[in-house]
């Protein structure tokens, strides 16, 4: 794919005897949407996890922005310009919402620990461009009025919300959003496909995403990668992956795909 912001070539990633990854390709083209859909045990997270740099390859190479990756650590790979959330939202619950936010844009808003100590003017003047960015950020997830909230008593569908918002704090490239939709009710979805909308139009933004909704995943996704057991079965766009006759096999069974043929 020409202008790829992200290139995996020829990932494998064991577990023991067990193949999580076989030999996975795939091209996330720079400014656009891309999703990442098969059954549980697919190999999914651990994609996002050897992208972030939580998970080491046994074999391949994964390039972003034109630089090798798969061998550097987390916060490395993150200064770069790559940021994620997880399956299970992992937030500071008895911070408020903002302070959340407010830990993502640490390294954008430096100041020394003898200047912290004594909260001098330069201090206060970077206390207060970080509070100002993070409350654009909490405006930008649809969750402003809540930047005084404890995050542990959001609603579980602002806690996503509040995730996404830290994520960006950290100004990144690559946004991998692992499972967003999990658990949202379905107007909740409606207004999560508009939000990843405009911050890709707003902010530039390139998304990867895994999630089992397909009311997420057909709806937004320009391209769609399909993984079974570790490998990839099928690539395209959204109306060519839906009746791939591989994908219906893999979430319905050899039965449940003979069902639906005419």
């Amino acid at each position: 794919m020409t202008d790829s912001l992200l290139h995996i070539e020829n990932i494998t990633v064991r577990f023991g005897g067990i193949v999580a990854l076989n030999e996975v390709s795939l091209d996330v083209a720079r400014g656009s949407i891309q999703a990442v859909i098969g059954p549980n045990g697919a190999g999914k997270s651990t994609m996002l996890n050897v992208i972030s740099g939580l998970y080491s390859v046994d074999g391949g190479a994964v390039t972003f922005d034109g630089q090798r990756i798969d061998r550097r650590a987390p916060h490395a790979i993150g200064r770069m310009g790559v940021a994620r959330t997880f399956q299970n939202t992992e937030l500071f619950g008895e911070m408020s919402a903002i302070e959340n936010v407010m830990v993502g844009l640490d390294r954008h808003h430096p100041y020394k620990f003898a200047i912290a100590m004594a909260h001098g003017p330069s201090y206060r003047r970077s206390e207060i461009a970080a509070r100002r960015e993070a409350h654009e950020l909490l405006a930008l997830v649809g969750i402003a009025d809540d930047a005084p909230a404890a995050a542990s008593t959001l609603p579980f569908g602002k806690q996503r919300r509040l995730e996404i918002a830290r994520a960006l704090a950290t100004r990144p490239k690559l946004l991998l959003l692992d499972e967003p939709a999990a658990g949202l009710r379905a107007a909740e979805i409606e207004s999560l496909n508009l939000m990843l909308l405009n911050l890709r139009s707003a902010q530039g933004l390139t998304i990867l995403i895994i999630d089992h909704v397909m009311a997420l995943v057909m709806t937004i996704s320009d391209r769609i990668s399909v993984l079974n057991f570790g490998r990839k079965i099928a690539e395209g766009e959204p109306g060519e992956v839906r009746t791939a006759p591989e994908v219906i096999r893999a979430y319905l069974g050899e039965k449940g795909a003979h069902a639906l043929r005419p």
